[in-house]
């Protein structure tokens, strides 16, 4: 039976409307004013709010501001006078759903209502197929707390509805694949295939036949005509993970299917056009390869037209506890049992690691306690760290590095030795082999660094 929060100041009114609603199907709790409505709104669900806009001295307008505020899925229905048309327009920009003037045909009230109802059935149903696809994408695991990280989202709300190729650079276990499928689900492109490949995972010879496709013949075992990765993701999105790794030979063909959107297939004399969206990502610094002369500068340029850098976790602290909270809740569904809760120690030894396998590395380590500690509290003695495992090194260094002055590489040092001391001043200043008063006023002229970390 769907629920009617009625709210009306006239108490025959209330009553008639009450009423007849009832006799109509629909469960009826009435409200004088705001402030029963209001309590109303707190204790209990409503499928639907109608309102009368003039409550005596208070005004409807502040139900509909309750109702959005407390029940955001409710469908909000406001009733006014012919003269108040002005205040029913008022209350639409706030969120309501429809509005009738006095006087009200009741037969209209009910068709209004079951319109509403239908209408919040359609968003609770459009709700949960995203989060469908948010949970088979894995889309559900991304948490953005720290600056860096909403910052990214905001560069991939502003892109996703374009063509541009996207670069995305960081270090393995940073959650890079993942950034390429809400790039995809948030673009035009969305309903089209989304594709993944590893270029360092094969040889050339079968990269080329996997993403351009081979005819018949073209070499031996090829029986049969054989679609690309490219013809499959037509009208989609294609992920090209670790495209560092291709030899510098495929290198041209790559860029030249950039170029003309088209692609020949292994063994074939004719070109195909192709309409697919290239998201690539890589470990490495390829501006650095670039120099090195092992990745093609032509390349570069093109397959960076939107850069996205995901710093690694010991680089944006503020995720990790509620990454860590994500995975408990994620995984412990999964298991069929309760999420249980991490002691302030646990929580204090997660966010001292330097998690030198980022989001992957943090997701197997909470998967682990999960399984050995069947209980509702994990302690830190439950969480494994690898600790033997080192930070990479120069993985957030830019191409730029040798143009820093030595205040910056002195401040990025000295951030590094706090961010393996745990905000540790006196164990850091005994490392760095200073003074504690001396790194007292290095951070104070850096900026105090640790509230970074």
């Amino acid at each position: 039976m769907k629920r009617i929060l009625l709210v009306e100041d006239d108490e025959a009114l209330r009553v008639t409307q009450s009423i007849y609603l009832g006799q109509e199907g629909f469960e009826v709790v009435a409200a004088a004013d705001r402030t029963a409505a209001r309590a109303r709104l707190n204790r209990e669900p409503f499928n639907v709010v109608v309102t009368d806009l003039r409550l005596g001295k208070q005004s409807g307008l502040d139900v509909v501001r309750d109702a959005r505020e407390l029940q955001p899925l409710a469908e909000i229905i406001v009733i006014t006078g012919y003269s108040s048309v002005e205040s029913a327009v008022e209350a639409m920009k706030e969120g309501a759903y429809d509005y009738l003037t006095k006087p009200v045909d009741p037969e209209d009230l009910v068709r209004i209502i079951q319109k509403a109802v239908e209408h919040q059935e359609l968003k609770r149903q459009v709700s949960t197929l995203r989060d469908r696809i948010a949970h088979e994408t894995g889309l559900d695991r991304i948490v953005a707390v720290s600056p860096a990280m909403r910052e990214i989202l905001e560069t991939i709300e502003a892109v996703a509805g374009t063509d541009a190729t996207v670069l995305i650079e960081g270090e393995s276990g940073t959650g890079k694949e993942l950034m390429a499928r809400l790039i995809h689900q948030r673009s035009n492109r969305a309903e089209g295939p989304f594709l993944v490949i590893n270029c360092g995972a094969m040889p050339e010879n079968l990269l080329e036949s996997e993403l351009f496709g081979h005819v018949r013949g073209a070499f031996t075992g090829a029986h049969k005509d054989h679609r690309g990765l490219f013809e499959a993701a037509d009208g989609g999105s294609l992920f090209l993970d670790e495209i560092s790794e291709v030899s510098p030979g495929f290198q041209v063909k790559m860029l030249r299917t950039l170029q003309e959107h088209a692609i020949r297939r292994v063994g074939d004399t004719k070109e195909l056009a192709v309409n697919v969206r290239v998201i690539a990502a890589t470990n490495q610094d390829l501006n650095q390869l670039v120099r090195q002369g092992r990745f093609r500068q032509d390349l570069y340029f093109r397959v960076k037209v939107i850069p996205i850098h995901i710093p690694p976790l010991r680089r944006r602290r503020e995720d990790i506890l509620p990454l860590a909270d994500n995975f408990l809740k994620r995984l412990s569904d999964r298991m069929g049992r309760r999420a249980p809760r991490l002691t302030e120690s646990a929580r204090r030894k997660l966010l001292h690691h330097d998690w030198p396998g980022n989001v992957r590395e943090l997701e197997n380590t909470l998967e682990r306690a999960l399984i050995f500690r069947r209980t509702n509290v994990i302690e830190d003695r439950d969480l494994s760290v690898e600790s033997c495992i080192p930070t990479p090194q120069g993985a957030d260094e830019t191409g730029e590095s040798w143009m820093r002055s030595l205040d910056e590489v002195e401040r990025r040092h000295i951030q590094g030795v706090l961010d393996r001391c745990g905000g540790n001043k006196a164990r850091a200043a005994e490392i760095l082999q200073i003074g504690y008063n001396t790194l007292w006023r290095k951070l104070k002229k850096y900026g105090d660094m640790d509230s970074e970390t």
